[in-house]
C-alpha cells in the first residue's frame, strides 16, 4: 500500500476515449486506493505528467490521435525518470499486422511498456498497476541514493581541498604520478624544490633530470620498488636536485607509495615532498661542531642551542609529512571509491542498465563512511574530539563488553578479567573508553597469532607529587587503571617510543591504519589522563590507560523513554547553520517530522528572529559559525528566550571538545557527520524534554500561557 501514498508518483492517468472504459477504470482503481484520473486525450495527459504521476494507463484508441506533445513531455524527463506505461488492446488474434502497428506506435513512445489484451479481469489489471507503481516508486528511491552520494563526493573533495591547503601552509608538498599515461604532478611548491617557476608544465623526465648525479641511483631504485607489484615497498628517500632554472643545490625529503589495481598494476603513486635543505645544513654544522666540542663548547653554546632548536622544527615538519601523507592516502582511496562508483552508474544510467546500481551505491556508503571514521580518529589523537566524560563504573562497562569480547578475539585466546576492589568511579567519556578497550584488546588478539591470554585488569592508583614531578604530563590525585595484557609477541624498546606516532603500525600493509593507538593517546590525554606501555620481545605487552577517579553520581532510570522519535506538531525550530549543504539536509529532516523551519546562515539573522514575537521552540546552532560563534549565539538566545531549548552541531570546534564545561542548561549536542534518524531522535528528546518541565511549574507558580 505505500505507493498509493508516496509523496511522489502516486497518480495514474487513463487515457481511453471510447466509451465508459475511462470512467470504469478510474472508478476499480480508486476503490483500490489509488488517486486515479480520467483524462480525454494524450496532448492533455502530456501536460499532466509530473513527478506525481505513477503509472499512464491508455486505450489502443487513445492511439490514434497525435503523439507529438507526449513523446516531448517523456523526453524532457529527467534521467532517471522513465514513466511505466499500460497499453490495454484488443483482441485481434489472428491479426499480427494490427498487433505489431499497435506496438510499434507505443514503441514511439517508450520502451518501459505492459501490453495487456481485452477483456480481462480487474485482478490482472490491479496487478499490472500495482507492479508498475512498484517500479516507478524505485526510480525515485534511485535518484535520491544518487543525489545523496553526490552530496557525499563534494564534500570529500572539499575535505581534499582543505588538506592541500593546509600543507602548502606548512611547506609540504604533493605529487601524483600516472605511470599507465606516463603524467606527472607538481604543485608550484615541488616544482620551486626542483627550481622550476610555477606555470611551468612538468614531466617525469623533470624528475629523472633534477635528481642530483650521485643521488639518483638510490633514489629511482626506490621509486621503481614502490611501483613493483612485487615488492610494493614504501618510497622513503632523502636526494639533492639540481635547479633547473636556477642551478641551486636543494635537499629533498620525498615519502609516497604505489596503488594497485585488482590486477597488481601500480596505477598512481602519491606522496609528500619536503625541502629539508635547511635541516641538512644544520646537521653539517652539528657534525663540525662535534669534531671540536671540547674547545669550543664556551663560544658555540648558543650557536648549537639554536641549531638543535631548529633540527627539532626539521624533525616535526617531518612528522607531519608522514601525517599528511597517511591522510591523503587513505583521503584518496575513499574519494576512489566514491568517484568509481557514481562514475560507473552514470555510465549504466545513460544505457539504461539499472539491475546493478545498488551494489555500486552501497559500495561507495562505505567509502564515504570510511572517510568519516578517519576523522573521528584524526579528531582522537589531535584531542580535539567531542567529548562528554561522566563518572562510570568501569568494571560495569568492562563486564558489559564481555561477550563483544570473546566473539572478537580468536578461540586460542583465553580471555581473563579481573575487576577492582572497591573502584571508584572514573571520569570519561563511556562511548569513548568502551572503544579505546576495544581497539587495544584487538592489538592484543593480533599480537597472539599463536594463542595466549588476553587479560583485562582495573585497579586504583594515588599518583603523588613526587611521581608528577618526573612526569610533566601527570598531575597528582587518585586514577582508576584499566590494564590490558597479552601473552604475544612483545616489542623492542624502539618500537614502543614509535607506538603513539600517528600512521606508524607493526602489522602488513593494508592491516593496519596506524591510529589505534593514537586514538586511545589522545582519548586519555584530552580526558586528563595518560597511557603507558610495558613490553618485553617474547613475552608480552601491557598497555595502562590512567583516567581520573571521580565520585559516584546517582542518574536516574531512563529506561522507561520512549525509542522511537514521534513525528513533530508543527513546532517551530531556528536553525543556524553557514554550510548551505548541512542546513539544507537538517531542514529537510525537519519538515519530513512535521516541524516548522526558520532559517538563518549567521548569527546575525538569528538575533532577529530570537529578539522578534515569533513563537520559537528550539534552536538548533553550529558551533563554528563565522564571527559570533555557536555558544555566544546561545547567550545572546537566553537572554531574550530563557527556555529555550539549544542543540549544538559540530564538526569540530576546540572550545566545545569538553560538553559539560560547554553546556549550558537545557543544551545538548550531537557530532558531525551524524545519521538522520540520530538528529531527529535527539530533536523529537529535547521538544519531549522542555515539554514536560512546561506542563509541571514550579511550587506555587501560577500556571503559564502562551499565545
Amino acid at each position: 500500500m505505500g505507493h498509493r501514498r508516496a509523496a511522489e508518483g502516486h497518480r495514474v492517468l487513463v487515457v481511453a476515449p471510447y466509451g465508459r472504459d475511462a470512467e470504469s477504470a478510474v472508478a476499480l482503481l480508486r476503490r483500490e486506493g489509488y488517486d486515479a484520473q480520467a483524462l480525454p486525450t494524450l496532448d492533455a495527459a502530456a501536460g499532466a505528467v509530473d513527478e506525481h504521476v505513477g503509472v499512464l494507463l491508455l486505450t489502443e484508441e487513445a492511439l490514434r490521435g497525435g503523439l507529438h506533445r507526449l513523446h516531448e513531455a517523456m523526453g524532457a524527463q529527467p534521467d532517471w525518470s522513465d514513466p511505466p506505461f499500460i497499453l490495454l488492446t484488443g483482441a485481434h488474434r489472428g491479426n499480427r499486422a494490427t498487433v505489431d502497428a499497435i506496438r510499434a506506435r507505443m514503441g514511439e513512445l517508450t520502451g518501459n511498456a505492459i501490453v495487456l489484451e481485452r477483456p480481462l479481469g480487474a485482478a490482472s489489471l490491479l496487478s499490472a498497476v500495482t507492479s508498475a507503481m512498484r517500479a516507478r516508486q524505485k526510480q525515485f528511491q534511485m535518484r535520491d541514493q544518487i543525489a545523496a552520494l553526490a552530496h557525499a563526493r563534494d564534500e570529500l573533495a572539499a575535505s581534499e581541498g582543505r588538506l592541500r591547503l593546509a600543507t602548502d601552509a606548512a611547506g609540504i608538498g604533493f605529487w601524483d604520478v600516472d605511470p599507465v599515461a606516463g603524467t606527472l604532478f607538481w604543485p608550484p611548491l615541488v616544482k620551486a624544490m626542483f627550481g622550476i617557476c610555477a606555470d611551468r608544465p612538468v614531466s617525469m623526465q623533470d624528475y629523472y633530470e633534477g635528481v642530483h648525479a650521485d643521488d639518483r641511483t638510490h633514489t629511482f631504485d626506490a621509486y621503481r620498488a614502490a611501483c613493483d607489484p612485487a615488492v610494493r615497498a614504501i618510497y622513503d628517500v632523502e636526494y639533492r636536485t639540481v635547479g633547473k632554472e636556477d642551478g641551486v643545490l636543494r635537499w629533498v625529503a620525498a615519502k609516497g607509495r604505489g596503488i594497485f589495481d585488482a590486477d597488481g598494476r601500480c596505477v598512481r603513486v602519491i606522496g609528500t615532498a619536503i625541502d629539508v635543505t635547511r635541516r641538512k645544513a644544520v646537521e653539517w654544522e652539528l657534525r663540525s661542531l662535534n669534531e671540536t666540542l671540547e674547545q669550543r663548547v664556551e663560544e658555540r653554546t648558543a650557536q648549537l642551542m639554536q641549531a638543535e632548536a631548529s633540527l627539532r622544527q626539521s624533525h616535526k615538519m617531518e612528522a607531519v609529512g608522514q601525517l599528511t601523507g597517511g591522510i591523503a592516502h587513505d583521503f584518496n582511496n575513499m574519494l576512489t571509491g566514491v568517484i568509481g562508483a557514481m562514475d560507473i552508474m552514470k555510465r549504466r544510467l545513460a544505457t539504461g542498465r539499472t539491475d546493478d546500481l545498488p551494489r555500486f551505491m552501497d559500495a561507495a556508503a562505505a567509502s564515504a563512511q570510511r572517510a568519516a571514521g578517519l576523522t573521528a580518529r584524526l579528531l582522537a589523537f589531535s584531542r580535539r574530539q567531542s567529548l562528554d566524560p561522566r563518572p562510570i563504573d568501569v568494571d560495569a562497562l568492562i563486564a558489559s563488553l564481555e561477550e563483544l569480547l570473546r566473539r572478537t578475539i580468536n578461540e586460542n585466546i583465553a580471555l581473563r578479567i579481573v575487576p577492582g576492589v572497591d573502584l571508584p568511579m572514573a571520569v570519561a567519556d563511556a562511548n569513548q573508553l568502551e572503544s579505546a578497550i576495544l581497539n587495544l584488546s584487538i592489538n592484543a588478539r593480533d599480537a597472539m597469532p599463536d594463542g595466549g591470554e588476553l587479560t583485562i585488569e582495573s585497579r586504583a592508583v594515588e599518583l603523588d607529587a613526587g611521581y608528577a614531578a618526573t612526569h610533566p604530563e601527570v598531575e597528582p590525585g587518585r586514577y582508576v587503571v584499566i590494564a590490558i595484557t597479552d601473552t604475544g609477541v612483545g616489542m623492542p624498546a624502539e618500537v614502543i617510543e614509535k607506538v603513539f606516532d600517528p600512521f606508524f603500525t607493526t602489522k602488513p600493509i593494508g592491516q593496519g591504519t596506524g591510529l589505534g593507538l593514537s586514538m586511545v593517546y589522545g582519548f586519555a590525554r584530552q580526558s586528563g589522563g595518560q597511557v603507558r606501555v610495558h613490553s618485553q620481545p617474547g613475552v608480552g605487552t601491557t598497555v595502562s590507560l590512567y583516567l581520573r577517579a571521580g565520585e559516584r553520581v546517582e542518574t536516574g532510570d531512563d529506561a522507561g523513554e520512549a525509542a522511537v522519535t514521534p513525528d513533530g506538531e508543527g513546532q517551530t525550530v531556528l536553525l543556524v547553520e553557514d554550510d548551505p549543504s548541512v542546513r539544507l539536509l537538517v531542514r529537510d529532516v525537519l519538515e519530513e517530522l512535521s516541524y516548522h523551519a526558520i532559517e538563518a546562515e549567521e548569527a546575525e539573522g538569528a538575533i532577529a528572529a530570537l529578539a522578534s514575537d515569533r513563537a520559537i521552540d528550539l534552536m538548533i546552532s553550529d558551533v563554528g559559525l563565522p564571527g559570533m560563534n555557536g555558544r555566544q549565539l546561545a547567550d545572546v538566545a537566553r537572554a531574550h528566550r530563557p527556555d529555550l531549548p539549544i542543540l549544538f552541531v559540530t564538526g569540530y570546534a576546540e572550545n566545545a571538545a569538553v560538553r559539560a564545561g560547554f553546556l549550558g542548561t537545557n543544551m545538548a549536542m550531537i557530532t558531525k557527520p551524524f545519521a538522520i534518524e540520530d538528529l531527529s531522535a535527539k530533536i523529537g528528546e529535547m521538544l519531549r524534554r522542555q515539554g514536560a518541565i512546561a506542563a509541571a511549574p514550579a511550587e506555587g507558580a501560577a500556571p503559564r500561557t502562551t499565545g
